[in-house]
């Protein structure tokens, strides 16, 4: 991110500095417009903050009550039939499988906090399975891939930005990224299984030292710190009978249909729904709801002031590229391509970003959405706001959860991760076209 950060800086500059020279003189000059737009940015970022402190601490006060209440692990319970097939090289009571578990039914609930600390301890589970220190088993390989695109049940956090950003449906994303991520996870899965052939282990290895500490990557601003790695609850490797599995498949692959019919009429009725809905679990397993409540909004609270130092750099940044012109020099023709498929170009830094930069593609979702001529309630806005609550920062993800067992061979694991982006953002544009009009 250091390296996009600058250029982005540089570019901007430049290009400013190009258009100053040819300056007539006549109107305000570009290089003024450049710094004016600087220090716009710089205080919307802090006011967007702000305004997303409320809404955040609202929605991990809720997903806090569920946490205590035992949903992760219900869920975990749930799938794990379905995850003893996919991974067939992990013993069924391996810790590895219920870590596994339990960080794509985090993923599922929108809690990046809580999926990144069980993500790294399920490869470090893994690792001790893998007589080829230094290369990915197949198992690792799929389980980076489906973790870049797994089914998305509640995006909480972009939700919250949404609402922040004054939309009047800010939970009219939940269909769409429901649809995306069932796509771009099938993809995963389908891609890593019919490539792992071509990239075979290696007939031997010499076994390598392993760490529990990462390489520092580009951190994503809402999730928890690369080291906590937690313990996996003792009944989350126990699972519900097939039958029960199959059957909660069924009824998310049923969503996708009634999704498309009935997605508006849906969508007012989601947070108003949650809210009823988590808190009468909270009470039914005996949670202390207005207690845990509290506890999850105060973790809301700090995650929205980690979030102010990402969201000025980034939207400082930004504000410059457009300034300065080079966005309109960059995205005209590319977007004058894309436009043809519904990607139009004023989203077209979100899908280029997203799987580079976590934190950057959340700046630059802020500033479209609150760009006044298109908005979080648009077509784009809807678009963009799917795209990065239904897909991963690949780089990311591969960085930090690889470089926590030190491995260096990948073999085909960054190909999935990749294809099913490109799958999340095409199913992204499909379901957005169909719902809100491309």
């Amino acid at each position: 991110m250091n390296g996009i950060f600058f250029a982005i800086v540089l570019i901007a500059f430049v290009a400013a500095a190009v258009r100053q020279v040819r300056w007539s003189g006549d109107g305000t000059s570009p290089m003024e417009a450049l710094g004016a737009a600087m220090v716009e940015a710089a205080g919307g970022s802090v006011t967007l903050a702000i305004g997303l402190v409320g809404v955040m601490a609202l929605f991990l006060g809720l997903m806090k009550v569920a946490e205590q209440g035992g949903l992760l692990v219900i869920i975990a319970k749930t799938v794990r039939p379905l995850m003893v097939r996919l991974f067939p090289e992990v013993p069924p009571d391996h810790p590895a499988m219920g870590a596994i578990i339990l960080n794509m039914s985090a993923n599922a609930l929108g809690l990046g906090n809580a999926a990144t600390p069980f993500g790294i301890r399920a490869m470090q589970d893994l690792e001790s399975l893998n007589p080829h220190k230094g290369t990915a088993t197949n198992a690792m390989a799929l389980f980076l891939a489906i973790n870049t695109s797994s089914v998305t049940l509640l995006p909480t956090g972009v939700i919250a930005l949404r609402a922040a950003a004054g939309s009047t449906d800010p939970a009219g994303i939940v269909a769409t990224t429901l649809f995306a991520t069932i796509c771009s996870t099938t993809v995963a899965i389908i891609v890593a299984k019919a490539t792992q052939r071509f990239w075979p282990m290696p007939a031997a290895a010499a076994p390598e030292a392993t760490s529990d500490a990462g390489p520092p990557g580009d951190p994503d601003p809402t999730a928890a710190p690369a080291h906590d790695t937690p313990a996996v609850p003792a009944d989350a490797g126990q699972g519900y009978p097939t039958w029960v599995s199959v059957t909660v498949l069924l009824g998310i692959v049923a969503l996708i249909p009634l999704t498309i019919a009935y997605g508006r009429a849906i969508a007012p009725w989601i947070i108003p729904g949650l809210m009823v809905l988590l808190l009468g679990f909270g009470v039914v397993r005996r949670v202390r709801v207005y207690e845990a409540f509290v506890e999850g909004a105060r973790d809301g609270f700090q995650v929205a002031l980690r979030i102010i130092p990402y969201l000025v750099a980034i939207l400082v940044a930004v504000a410059m590229f457009r300034a300065s012109g080079a966005m309109e020099a960059l995205i005209a023709p590319l977007g004058a391509v894309t436009t043809l498929v519904g990607l139009p170009a004023d989203a077209l830094p979100m899908a280029l970003l997203r799987p580079l930069s976590g934190s950057g593609a959340y700046g630059v979702l802020a500033s479209i959405i609150q760009d006044p001529a298109i908005g979080p309630d648009s077509y784009t806005g809807y678009l963009v706001s799917t795209i990065q609550g239904s897909t991963e920062t690949t780089f990311y993800v591969l960085a930090v959860y690889f470089g926590a067992v030190q491995i260096r061979r990948i073999r085909h694991a960054l190909a999935a991760a990749l294809t099913a982006d490109v799958a999340g953002i095409a199913a992204a544009v499909v379901i957005c076209s169909i719902l809100y009009g491309g």
